[in-house]
C-alpha cells in the first residue's frame, strides 16, 4: 500500500464490550450515586420540620458571643450594630466590627449582671 492510501483509510475503532459497559455502569453507580443518597438522606433526616437545614442548638454555640458573631453574615453585622448604637461600623471590617461588637456585647452582659 502506498503512503497515500494509508491516510485515506478510516481507522477502525474496537468497541468495549457490552459487559465491561455495564460493568463500568454500575460500579459509578455503586461509588457515586449511592454515597450521594446517603448524604441526601442523612442531611434530611435532621431537617424535619426544622426552618435550616443544619441547625447549630449546641449550648456553647448559644452561649458564646463569638461564636454567634462568627456565623452571621456582614449584613446581619450591621444591622447588629445599629441595633446596638454603634457609631461608625459602615466602613469597618470583619474583624474590626466583630471585635467592637464583642466589647459592647461584653459590656452590656456585664450591666445586666450587676442589676
Amino acid at each position: 500500500m502506498s503512503k497515500s492510501s494509508k491516510t485515506t483509510e478510516r481507522r477502525r475503532l474496537h468497541p468495549l464490550p457490552k459487559g465491561l459497559v455495564e460493568l463500568y455502569g454500575l460500579i459509578a453507580v455503586l461509588v457515586v450515586l449511592i454515597p450521594e443518597w446517603i448524604a441526601d438522606g442523612t442531611i434530611s433526616l435532621g431537617g424535619r420540620g426544622a426552618r435550616n437545614a443544619l441547625p447549630m442548638t449546641s449550648r456553647a454555640w448559644r452561649t458564646l458571643p463569638e461564636l454567634q458573631l462568627a456565623s452571621m453574615s456582614m449584613r446581619e453585622l450591621r444591622e447588629l450594630s445599629s441595633e446596638l448604637n454603634l457609631w461608625g461600623y459602615a466602613g469597618d471590617s470583619r474583624d474590626t466590627l466583630n471585635n467592637r461588637l464583642l466589647v459592647r456585647i461584653r459590656r452590656r452582659i456585664k450591666a445586666v449582671d450587676a442589676l
